[in-house]
């Protein structure tokens, strides 16, 4: 028998980041009719604690939110979990012991995706938060394949990319755009072959100036938008309705 599908995705880091992997997953069903979209479940709390501050040591942990997000998802019954924000995954470990349901990892499901190109590129360019980069999820699943990654330099991380990620945060799409195009290029100047978006912010504001490195860019939220309706549709589009009835919150 197919199995039930129920996302949770566990949201707000940041808002708009959330809404574009919402977005995305309605682009990439084949839908007919409404009852043909993947039923979702969201957590779309930003009072969640900055991700960047608490790994720099200077803001409290998102730990306690996360796993709060986690319980609430899974008290609805959920099948799976994704968070459309790259530095939580710092959390992924304790945050998936604590939930029934599986969580997709985004850079597992993104690296796959990689594996998949003809031709693969020998070199990858990687924007990403101070803490993604230094977790390494994305370097070492790529060195695997025997791809380099190509990482922004300091200076590069603070003059583009965190005054960048956070005009998102503020709604400054077309400044944001700017400033992380500025990025993407010095990377492919310096040899990346591709792009790696692995922040959820910088997808965004690359598509608000329609941006030409979008041509040369993997975007995880639109991986983990594809992993997510492959899900659904595996799964013979199987649903449990009246599941909000069977929970009390």
């Amino acid at each position: 028998m197919a199995e039930t599908l129920l996302l949770g995705v566990v949201g707000g880091m940041g808002p708009l980041a959330t809404l574009d992997l919402l977005q995305k997953i309605l682009a990439n069903t084949p839908a007919q009719r409404d009852q043909d979209h993947l039923p979702v479940v969201t957590w779309n709390v930003p009072q969640i604690a900055d991700r960047q501050k608490a790994l720099a040591g200077t803001g409290e942990s998102p730990l306690p939110q996360l796993l709060h997000a986690v319980e609430q998802l899974n008290r609805l019954a959920v099948s799976h979990i994704v968070m459309p924000c790259n530095t939580a995954h710092h959390w992924y470990v304790p945050l998936a012991a604590a939930s029934r349901a599986p969580i997709l990892h985004i850079a597992q499901v993104t690296v796959e995706q990689v594996a998949r190109l003809s031709p693969r590129p020998a070199r990858v360019g990687l924007i990403a938060t101070q803490g993604t980069l230094a977790a390494g999820w994305y370097q070492q699943r790529l060195a695997e394949l025997g791809i380099d990654t190509l990482l922004p330099d300091e200076q590069e991380m603070q003059q583009w990319f965190v005054p960048g990620c956070y005009a998102v945060k503020r709604g400054e799409l077309q400044t944001a755009g700017r400033l992380l195009q500025q990025l993407a290029n010095a990377l492919l100047a310096r040899g990346a072959e591709r792009l790696i978006l692995a922040c959820t912010e910088v997808p965004v504001a690359l598509a608000a100036i329609q941006s030409p490195a979008q041509l040369l860019s993997i975007d995880p939220t639109a991986v983990l938008a594809q992993t997510c309706v492959s899900l659904w549709q595996n799964s013979g589009h199987q649903f449990a309705d009246g599941f909000v009835q069977q929970t009390t919150l």
